[in-house]
């Protein structure tokens, strides 16, 4: 059996200087870099969720977050190792289809108080995180926010 999640998420950045977009990446414990997200929990829109998401991830409060940046990606996958084991004890199915909707979100805050979830977290350039992101869909995610940027 499969089931569908979904996932809101935040491609997070702050200004340095009047000239330089820096983009917040964290570094999952599964090994992978991306952006602060996770699941929407009953009744909570969008907004709701991923205002709580990068608080529990990242301790950043102040998000302002932009119209028209919003992207979707799908995916499937199947829980392996810790995730797998609580799934199955706790009675879910371990095939999962995914869907997460990212917006690009801007923060003055500089300092990051990660989560247990995450081993660190960097904030970089276009260019940097786009190499430092694992998924292709987290690229692409970065490639549109960018380019919704450069045009402002």
């Amino acid at each position: 059996m499969i089931v569908f999640e979904k996932s809101v998420g935040a491609a997070v950045f702050r200004r340095r200087g009047e000239e330089t977009i820096m983009y917040l990446l964290l570094h999952y414990r599964g090994g992978h870099w991306d952006f602060p997200k996770g699941h929407v929990e009953k009744d909570e829109s969008d907004s709701e969720t991923l205002r709580r998401e990068v608080i529990e991830e990242t301790g950043i409060t102040d998000l302002d977050i932009l119209p028209g940046a919003k992207r979707a990606s799908r995916y499937f996958y199947r829980a392996k190792e810790s995730e797998r084991v609580e799934r199955q004890q706790a009675g879910r199915f371990i095939n999962i289809a995914k869907k997460v909707v990212y917006y690009l979100a801007e923060t003055k805050t500089k300092n990051v108080t990660i989560s247990k979830e995450h081993t660190g977290y960097e904030w970089l350039g276009y260019g940097d995180a786009l190499k430092r992101l694992t998924y292709a869909n987290s690229k692409n995610v970065l490639l549109k926010a960018n380019n919704c940027l450069q045009k402002e």
